[in-house]
């Protein structure tokens, strides 16, 4: 919970050398070169909706963050008639995990590593000062970036795991979900091209899911994305966003994508809770986010 370097002392720092020491790498490994362009199959489509079936949401912390662990997942997206789409955590040292990609020689390694298997290449994007580690040319290499607000950063400069209750501490929930509801909006504002994770809350607040997630605390999120043109993911783990989110979000023009946060290959692509969602919603074709082309994606467009 103890961040080694506080997002607060980071952003009040303007040296290149405090930004060196955020965004250093991930191990040491040899940097990865360009590389070419690439032609991803289209993706499968499910019989009933005819909606793309991609899981933009899948981790190798389980089966292994190298080319075999790539081999697992381009295997089990084969065995589920999917495509899916491997996300690395990415940013300063602030953040705690396995991997955490944190410079442009960490990105160009990531995005040679997938060679020619036929998955899209993403990372999942942490914090709001990321791209502070990185360049905008090499981001654009990527295929999506995904980010959701679930580290979230204390009033004191702690940044703290919302999933992990040991680390919650919530005196006032309506003053939390004022500072959450901010906190997506400065995550938004980032070059992200979906939001995962989406209503997420704490499991001392989940009882109160509905009386806290206000319309107006919806609007203010929804509208955000729709605004920078980021896609909401439909949660399968998590079983979020709820029906209520999705319909404001799909009448405000949002487009969307599914994805299960997954580690395990029994775990990836599975689009029960997505299908469930889509078919309430009525999504069509048109309403599910795609990866953009080269030149058109928002690193690029500067939004």
């Amino acid at each position: 919970m103890t961040a080694s370097l506080s997002r607060r002392a980071f952003l009040a720092s303007s040296t290149a050398g405090a930004v060196a020491a955020a965004c250093q790498s991930s191990g040491p490994a040899s940097p990865g070169s360009a590389t070419a362009p690439r032609t991803i199959p289209e993706p499968p489509l499910d019989p009933d909706s005819g909606l793309p079936l991609i899981d933009y949401h899948v981790h190798l912390d389980e089966v292994g963050y190298n080319g075999a662990g790539l081999d697992t997942a381009a295997a089990t997206a084969k065995a589920r008639a999917a495509r899916f789409g491997i996300v690395e955590h990415a940013g300063t040292k602030d953040h705690q995990y396995p991997v955490v990609l944190g410079n442009d020689e960490d990105l160009k390694r990531h995005l040679a590593m997938f060679g020619d298997r036929p998955l899209y290449r993403g990372i999942q994007a942490e914090g709001v000062d990321w791209m502070t580690c990185f360049s905008k040319g090499v981001v654009a290499q990527l295929d999506f970036v995904l980010a959701d607000a679930l580290t979230f950063p204390e009033k004191d400069g702690r940044l703290v795991c919302l999933w992990k209750k040991e680390q919650v501490k919530i005196d006032d929930a309506q003053d939390f979900m004022d500072r959450y509801v901010a906190h997506h909006l400065r995550i938004l504002a980032n070059p992200v091209d979906i939001l995962a994770n989406g209503t997420f809350l704490p499991h001392v607040l989940q009882a109160d899911h509905d009386a806290l997630w206000t319309e107006s605390r919806m609007r203010r999120v929804i509208e955000a994305a729709v605004k920078a043109g980021v896609a909401i993911e439909i949660s399968a783990s998590f079983k979020l966003p709820k029906l209520a989110f999705l319909k404001i979000a799909k009448a405000a023009g949002a487009r969307f994508t599914f994805g299960t946060n997954a580690r395990k290959p029994e775990l990836m692509g599975r689009f029960d809770y997505p299908l469930e969602m889509a078919k309430a919603l009525g999504l069509k074709r048109e309403d599910i986010f795609l990866p953009r082309p080269a030149g058109e994606k928002r690193v690029e467009r500067g939004g």
